[in-house]
């Protein structure tokens, strides 16, 4: 005893009574060689999937370069320049008409969207997609929409603002390989074979015509079975050229680009027509212009789908052989005027009521507003236009080198842009 402590000591009696086997431990089912292995195997599987993964991300194979807002352009001369020289060129491929907007050019080409210096064309900002194709870029609301192809469509869309390269908004959709995009203003429409579908500003799809997938509601379309031959749109309304099962002719119908239900589109008519080979030219209001070629024919339709005027308009078999690209015609619009290319000509339709107004032959696409002055490209230039009569006022020579194709023009201050196939030239 050591002061008021006691201290216990086991006598032999509890010594010689704990007498239990010692227990043996349960071996674990990992400790043989080929657990061992087989859990290396799975750490080694969770490595490569998550490399892989990783080096597919999106994420990992986007890049973007954003910009302050450029300064102010110079204003665009009083009238047309009587020479115009090449600035620069840059690769084009995904932008069916240049894009001149926020006081960049931005040229579309592989995955890269870029904004560009007008006089220089020096890349101000990027954004690129190393991993995905371009499927189409256009311009509407003053913002820039870049249509992406991912496995089996064009299905991923980003916008972004022409001035800084800023995403504004993105989505995922359903549109169709060789989609194109057509605006009235308010909303934009992806064109295809089998599907429309409609966005509004902020990319959220405000309608649907066509063949829907995964559908929730059936029984929603007015037709199943028809394919889509050109697509126009204008005030609120998309206009979309059908072949159904059944119909003797095409089928011209009109419908809203917003309604109740996104899935469920408000026909405003449909009305089957008398020939075939249709294609929707443009629209305007409540009216609606299409070409008959075996008619030789424009024909102006109303709100109600009756026809209100008709024109004749003969075009060389050249013109009229299968659908346009992107089933979307040659068309730009000025503050009277619209003009169709044809694929030889150029034709005036009024505004108002789009009634053919004169024809330029020999042009090489449809004409835009520069310098306060209507220009047509023509073959080794441009043409300075009467906006009335379509007389020729003068000739600008333009060296295009060997391109002799189709050209599409935007005006910038006092750059004017030219689409020249997978190319854009900035010209002053």
């Amino acid at each position: 005893m050591y002061g008021d402590e006691d201290v216990l000591v086991p006598s032999r009696h509890d010594v010689a009574a704990d007498t239990t086997p010692p227990v043996k431990a349960r071996k674990s089912q990992w400790n043989r060689g080929r657990d061992r292995v087989i859990a290396a195997l799975i750490a080694v599987v969770v490595v490569v999937v998550t490399l892989i993964v990783a080096v597919n991300s999106d994420n990992l194979h986007t890049s973007r370069a954003i910009a302050e807002p450029p300064p102010a352009l110079p204003a665009a001369p009083e009238a047309v320049p009587g020479s115009m020289a090449q600035l620069w060129q840059a690769p084009s491929a995904a932008t069916p008409v240049p894009i001149g907007e926020g006081g960049n050019v931005v040229t579309a080409d592989s995955g890269e969207v870029a904004g560009r210096d007008p006089l220089t064309g020096r890349i101000r900002w990027h954004y690129t997609r190393e991993n995905l194709q371009l499927c189409t870029v256009d311009s509407a609301w003053g913002r820039v929409n870049a249509v992406y192809h991912k496995s089996q469509g064009c299905s991923e869309v980003t916008q972004l603002n022409p001035s800084t390269g800023h995403i504004t908004a993105q989505r995922n959709g359903d549109a169709e390989l060789g989609t194109q995009l057509v605006s009235d203003g308010t909303h934009v429409t992806t064109t295809g074979k089998q599907l429309l579908d409609t966005w509004r500003d902020d990319l959220v799809k405000s309608m649907e015509y066509g063949k829907v997938p995964a559908i929730v509601n059936p029984n929603k379309q007015p037709r199943t079975g028809c394919t889509y031959g050109t697509v126009a749109a204008a005030a609120e309304k998309v206009g979309v050229i059908e072949r159904c099962p059944g119909d003797p002719h095409d089928r011209l119908t009109v419908y809203k680009a917003t309604g109740e239900h996104e899935d469920e589109p408000p026909v405003v008519f449909s009305s089957v027509l008398a020939g075939s080979r249709a294609r929707v030219i443009a629209m305007s209001g409540d009216l609606t212009a299409v070409l008959l070629p075996d008619q030789k024919l424009l024909v102006i339709y109303g709100a109600d789908g009756n026809e209100k005027s008709a024109y004749p308009m003969d075009l060389p078999a050249s013109d009229l052989a299968g659908d346009p690209a992107g089933g979307v015609e040659q068309t730009s619009r000025t503050d009277s005027g619209i003009y169709w290319f044809t694929g030889s000509k150029t034709v005036a339709l009024s505004r108002d009521d789009l009634t053919p107004r004169w024809t330029l032959d020999g042009t090489l696409g449809p004409g835009i507003t520069f310098a306060r002055q209507l220009v047509v490209p023509i073959r080794g230039g441009l043409a300075v236009l009467n906006e009335a009569n379509g007389s020729t006022i003068r000739t600008v020579g333009v060296d295009r080198g060997g391109y002799r194709g189709v050209v599409r023009l935007t005006a910038l201050g006092p750059v004017l842009l030219e689409q020249r196939g997978p190319v854009v030239a900035a010209l002053k």
